[in-house]
């Protein structure tokens, strides 16, 4: 009877969510219901799987429609016909094409078309849809004769009043049009809603056959879906048992190369996981990761392979991860196990400039000529809070200023005495509504899709601006309907690592093989800067809580580099674990404070839980559990389980299990405590031991090739701190940093020998056609002999010779930066006409050399200001800029002096990082460097954020107490302002 039901999956359209659709569905006792989204089929799966669940027979579609003007229905049969409508529909979404008017011909489908009183030709598969408001029409029209073909179109778009204004909002939004100036035909019916059978038999009075005609209709669709088959390529030789040979071979194959020989406890774990890998059905998804790291290793790239497929001795054999589970005692159960329900997960990290060609990669590879089976996964862009509020701000035609201080006041209504008037009060009412609905489709971090039959048999795809056919569901639908997606990243400290090597062999002339990280966890130097937190540029070791970490435990170990990654996530560091962990590390006399039990079990971390796997084995050492119930624990505790039940059973055979074991009970209870607080925060051991990897090949460029490693770290524009500290760091390595130099400098930062010459791509205002032209006329006819020599062959505005000359690019000329100023605008204003190639304005002219009048020498500080307003950081120290040159303070390097004692010292702020007390009080710490270039840490506790906080960039005068821990020093500040700069006026 209702063919034609939208939800919140019609974007900016519906306001109902599939579980609401369903609740208003059974509320007037309906047996079927057609979900037919605008242009989408994002809903689909969940809608069957709520459908099904409450006894209404699930009939999915979809509504084509250009903008708002509905063309025609299509409703699936069965599967084959969902293939048909979503093939239909990705191919108008892919090619941005408008949707005709007439449907093409569906083996598997039926189509409704609306109302009109022009009078066509119906296929077999084909009807009319009437709406209840158009019936006093139908008995004048040419259609009244072909009521087999007449089916009623009751939409259902909202579920009361208050929806219905939600919609009108929404519709608003999407437009981008005040809500009073919204058209009608941009909104839907309000009568567009849930009629019971009664209420429809009564609208249709006298045309009883339009409810029977939709009924039939609703009983000839028979979408059935299997849920928990694995729906990824398989027989990707032709074969079950050609996959599962091949994936054997080239594991031993593997095995021989990362061991040498296997003993029996590599044997035995080898056969263990490729029994269990063949039982889920998984061996394709093995096998297409292996491909796809074979075909990184052909071109070179760098990759590094994540997640919980660390834990599986067959994934480092295949040289998906370089993580050894053995070596490292990681459970295969916690990657793969038979009570597991969700898919595996490989997380493969390439550089960011290499991830999209390993995506072209797979697409080429696993894509058919007229079959499309790959796609990029979706992701669902939700209405959060303050942004709703924003919108709808906009749309009721508020001023900025009124609409911010909606947002302001908004979570603090109640608690403060502001009164938002009618206009607030109806934001803040459907801003309530509209939160978390979907507002439109946006693109995973890295997964991807590889179905064995057409991807359309389950999802439409779309064209989003990456270039890649995108599904229109997310990574939990993917799951449900058992598409394992694959995760292909990109993270710029790869690009760090592949950059560095190419500048090292340029710079130097030097190959270095980065993959020896069995030396490398060996080196001196690397351990050096490990101990003392010398880690600035290095990959996920950078951030001061981390290098503040690595000091305290003074570490130097790769399994100490693999806890510190763990033990410093929010369910460690919060229950007090961390601070236990360090001093059990550095005292072992403090160890033995340790629960014996838990201390025979995690002897490596002094019986600590710091890990994801140490749930699994203290579940399965203390109490029992096997290895595939211990990770359901684990699970159900980061709340990933989807069956609550499951858990309960496990809680339940965790206690009894230590009950019938004998241990004490008070025991039993603080155990299970310490599972149930710390579970949901926790770091997979494997996903530590992978980082700390790459953290390796990151610290032995740094230790080694410092200068070429930082460089490297700019120009991928990626890390812990701006741009300015990593240029900080090349000069405390005796780097030579440079102003961008028209004769030396590249588009990007290089290097000579020990001399850094920033790229162009740093100066904000330069354009970067500008860059581009005088490069390409650089390489064409060498070196620019002069101003004058520049401006004759490049084609440049006045304003770009300007950002030019004020960042020292011609210093080269021996002249001053004001002879250079007045010359250009000279040289400039007598320029009649842009003159490109090589051509020399000014050759044949006879035009002399110019003489500049006398000009005032350039101040050192308004140097520096040049420099903040066109890179947006100083290449002078800062500290010059300072109004009060007469304050002085302590040397960081001091601090060990003065423990205990208040001390002053001058601070150019780094960083700072805002957290919350338990009472949810505001306190910072910060980073700092002081004039020498060393680094200052501080605690700034909740007083000290009210009276003196941090005002953003800019040099500090910091008052506090020297405070040390672990040999480790910071200030715990009492007061910390910003000291007043100098300015050209003064």
């Amino acid at each position: 009877m209702h063919l034609n039901c939208h939800s919140h999956y019609s974007f900016k359209y519906g306001t109902l969510s599939v579980e609401q659709l369903v609740v208003e569905a059974k509320k007037q006792k309906l047996d079927a219901l057609a979900l037919t989204d605008i242009n989408s089929c994002s809903g689909v799966f969940p809608f069957i799987r709520e459908a099904q669940k409450n006894g209404i027979h699930p009939v999915i579609g979809i509504d084509f429609r250009n903008g708002n003007k509905q063309q025609f229905i299509g409703l699936a049969k069965n599967q084959e016909g969902f293939y048909e409508l979503n093939k239909y529909l990705s191919h108008h979404l892919m090619n941005k094409l408008p949707f005709p008017e007439r449907a093409p011909v569906f083996d598997h489908s039926v189509v409704i078309y609306p109302f009109t009183e022009s009078v066509f030709d119906l296929k077999e598969n084909e009807y009319l849809g009437i709406h209840p408001s158009q019936l006093n029409r139908l008995p004048y029209s040419p259609w009244a004769k072909s009521k087999e073909r007449l089916v009623l179109l009751q939409p259902v778009s909202f579920a009361s009043k208050t929806t219905f204004n939600a919609h009108r909002l929404l519709r608003a939004m999407d437009g981008n049009t005040l809500l009073s100036k919204l058209p009608l035909s941009e909104q839907g019916d309000p009568t567009d809603r849930f009629y019971g059978y009664a209420d429809m038999v009564g609208r249709c009075e006298g045309h009883s056959y339009l409810i029977y005609n939709s009924q039939k209709l609703l009983e000839q669709c028979q979408f059935s879906f299997y849920f928990q088959a694995v729906k990824n390529r398989r027989d990707i030789l032709g074969s079950d048992w050609e996959d599962f040979d091949y994936l054997r071979q080239e594991t031993y194959k593997g095995a021989l190369r990362r061991y040498g020989s296997l003993d029996e406890t590599k044997e035995k774990r080898i056969i263990k996981e490729l029994e269990i890998i063949q039982q889920k059905g998984f061996v394709s998804y093995f096998l297409i990761n292996y491909d796809i790291v074979n075909f990184a290793q052909h071109k070179n790239f760098f990759y590094v392979g994540r997640g919980s497929g660390a834990n599986s001795i067959v994934a480092y054999c295949l040289a998906i991860t370089d993580v050894d589970p053995i070596e490292l005692d990681l459970y295969f159960e916690r990657f793969i196990n038979l009570y597991r329900e969700n898919p595996p997960d490989f997380d493969l990290d390439f550089s960011w400039k290499d991830r999209d060609e390993i995506t072209h990669y797979i697409f080429d590879t696993y894509n058919q000529p007229k079959q499309d089976h790959v796609c990029l996964l979706a992701t669902f862009n939700t209405f959060q809070y303050n942004s709703v509020l924003r919108e709808l701000g906009k749309v009721f035609g508020l001023p900025k200023s009124e609409i911010e201080s909606l947002i302001y006041y908004g979570d603090k209504l109640g608690s403060s005495n502001y009164i938002p008037d009618q206009y607030g009060k109806l934001i803040y009412q459907y801003a309530k509504v509209i939160r978390n609905m979907p507002s439109h489709l946006s693109i995973h971090a890295g997964g991807i899709l590889i179905s064995h039959k057409p991807i359309h048999y389950y999802t439409a795809t779309e064209l989003p601006p990456k270039g890649f056919a995108t599904s229109q569901f997310d990574m939990h639908v993917a799951e449900d309907i058992g598409l394992h997606k694959f995760d292909i990243l990109s993270q710029r400290g790869l690009g760090h690592i592949k950059s560095a090597l190419e500048l090292i062999h340029t710079n130097q002339g030097k190959t270095v093989d980065i993959r020896q990280v069995a030396a490398f966890k060996k080196d001196p130097a690397i351990k050096a800067h490990l101990r003392e937190g010398r880690t600035i540029g290095a990959f996920y070791v950078e951030s001061p809580a981390m290098r503040m970490l690595l000091a305290k435990m003074k570490a130097d170990e790769y399994l100490e580099l693999v806890a510190a990654s763990s033990i410093i996530r929010p369910g460690v560091a919060r229950s007090g674990m961390m601070r236990e962990y360090i001093l059990r590390h550095v005292n072992p006399a403090r160890r033995e404070r340790a629960h014996p039990v838990l201390n025979d079990i995690m002897p490596e971390t002094y019986g600590i839980m710091v890990y994801q796997e140490d749930v699994i084995k203290v579940a399965h050492h203390f109490a029992g559990l096997t290895l595939s119930e211990a990770d359901v624990l684990r699970r159900g505790m980061s709340g990933k389980s989807r069956s609550k039940g499951a858990l309960q059973r496990v809680k339940d055979r965790f206690f009894s299990n230590c009950q019938e074991m004998g241990r004490d009970a008070t025991v039993t209870g603080e155990v299970w405590h310490q599972i149930e607080s710390f579970a949901g925060y926790s770091f997979a051991k494997g996903h530590s031991a992978s980082f700390a990897v790459e953290s390796y090949q990151s610290l032995y460029l740094k230790a080694h090739y410092p200068l070429e490693f930082m460089v490297a770290v700019i120009n991928n524009f990626g890390g812990f701190y701006h741009t300015e500290f990593y240029i900080h760091e090349l000069r405390m390595n005796g780097a030579d940093v440079q102003a961008p130099h028209l004769n030396e400098s590249d588009y990007f930062t290089n290097i000579k020998g020990k001399t850094v010459y920033l790229g162009f791509v740093h100066m904000k205002y330069l354009q970067q056609e500008t860059s581009k032209r005088l490069l390409a006329e650089r390489q064409k006819a060498g070196p620019y002999a002069g101003l004058t020599d520049f401006i004759s062959r490049v084609d440049i505005s006045l304003e770009q010779v300007l950002i030019l000359i004020r960042i020292g690019c011609f210093r080269f000329t021996g002249k001053s930066k004001q002879e250079s100023l007045w010359e250009a605008h000279f040289i400039m204003h007598r320029k009649k006409s842009p003159v490109g190639g090589s051509q020399r304005l000014f050759a044949n002219a006879g035009f002399r050399e110019l003489k500049a009048p006398v000009l005032e020498d350039l101040d050192l500080r308004q140097e520096i200001i040049d420099q903040l307003e066109i890179l947006e950081f100083p290449l002078i120290s800062p500290f010059h800029l300072v109004k009060d040159q007469k304050t002085s303070g302590i040397a960081a390097l001091e601090m060990k002096q003065f423990l205990g004692k208040r001390v002053q010292l001058i601070g150019y702020l780094v960083t700072v990082k805002y957290t919350r007390t338990v009472k949810g009080d505001i306190m910072n710490f910060g980073t700092f460097i002081d004039k020498d270039g060393h680094w200052i840490d501080t605690v700034h506790f909740p007083p000290v954020v009210k009276k003196t906080p941090l005002k953003g960039r800019g040099i500090y005068l910091i008052k506090g107490k020297v405070t040390e821990e672990f040999d480790f020093y910071s200030i715990e500040v009492s007061s910390c302002e910003r000291m007043a700069y100098w300015n050209a006026e003064d």
